[in-house]
């Protein structure tokens, strides 16, 4: 990894119009193999549907807090996360002791029913918000087939010919998480986080952010570089699964949020991730390999269980 003071940005036209892709897969892997954060634009997605998530997003946490809370997270971890209610205690990049200061709604794939042999298997559950299910559903979609892209980019970038990996993320595990960011506090302590310095757990996250700020990625001399938002862009970072399967040539890089701005924040993350039965281990052809498997959904229910008081609920 190396030090930087901007977040690079990638054009994807190409992937998104079926060009070729030889160029771009090689600034994939520069940005990806020394910095794990890019933003991306030409990304393919309709702004006004990105600018109808945030819509549906401020209806939902504009409601009184008793009206949210019946929409309490729960095991399959779908619903309301209330603030306080979260903390990032596995992250070892700080001493975490307070909850995040985020208030958020969780979107996963929508299951008719909980399968006992898949784990966070379940429906969704959907406030009455007008507009809120059609939103977030066709949203879903639309960053799915944008994830599912990005996945044959990364293995491309990095040299893989076999992409029977991507037939995980045919029926892949997706998280649109709604976030609501209050003020600060002035003169809040320095333990105090919107989002406590973390690296995401998974493959890839795509975020769509509003114009606040308070997103930061920390460099390897432990500084941190602002990520505002850029009008039609995505901040996409690789997460800790896509580095072990990549055998560690995609970096997954600490960030974290803080909103001293004075202002409500608001950020639409959505995270893509391969189907939770998938053995999690660096693909052939990456070198010897540095990683031992492990199976996804044993991890998540690790980080999930050590992080949320809905998933310590015996």
């Amino acid at each position: 990894m190396t030090d930087f003071t901007e977040i690079p940005i990638l054009d994807l036209s190409t992937l998104i119009n079926g060009g070729d892709t030889k160029k771009l897969a090689q600034e994939f892997r520069h940005a990806y193999g020394t910095i794990g954060f890019s933003y991306v634009i030409n990304h393919g997605i309709e702004q006004s549907l990105i600018d109808s998530v945030f819509d549906v997003s401020k209806k939902f946490h504009d409601q009184g807090l008793e009206k949210k809370m019946c929409f309490q997270i729960d095991k399959t971890h779908r619903g309301y996360i209330p603030i306080n209610t979260s903390t990032d205690v596995n992250t070892d990049l700080a001493k975490v002791t307070k909850p995040n200061q985020s208030a958020s709604y969780m979107i996963m794939k929508e299951d008719i029913s909980i399968n006992q042999e898949i784990y966070l298997s379940g429906p969704n559950r959907w406030p009455d918000v007008l507009g809120f299910k059609d939103v977030c559903e066709s949203y879903v979609s639309a960053m799915s087939e944008l994830g599912r892209k990005l996945m044959g980019l990364a293995l491309q970038s990095i040299g893989v010919e076999d992409s029977s990996l991507l037939k995980s993320f045919e029926d892949p595990t997706t998280w649109l998480r709604l976030l609501h960011y209050p003020p600060q506090p002035q003169g809040a302590k320095k333990d105090l986080y919107g989002s406590a310095p973390h690296k995401d757990f998974g493959c890839l996250t795509l975020l769509t952010q509003d114009d606040v700020g308070g997103l930061q990625v920390m460099t390897p001399a432990g500084n941190w570089v602002d990520a505002p938002r850029i009008p039609g862009s995505f901040v996409v970072n690789v997460g800790d699964m896509l580095r072990r399967l990549s055998n560690g040539i995609l970096l997954s890089t600490p960030h974290r949020v803080i909103n001293q701005s004075g202002r409500e924040r608001y950020s639409c993350p959505f995270f893509f991730d391969p189907h939770v039965n998938t053995i999690i281990e660096p693909i052939k052809g990456t070198g010897n390999p540095t990683f031992e498997p492990l199976l996804f959904a044993d991890f998540l229910r690790g980080e999930l269980e050590a992080s949320y008081k809905a998933h310590q609920v015996k």
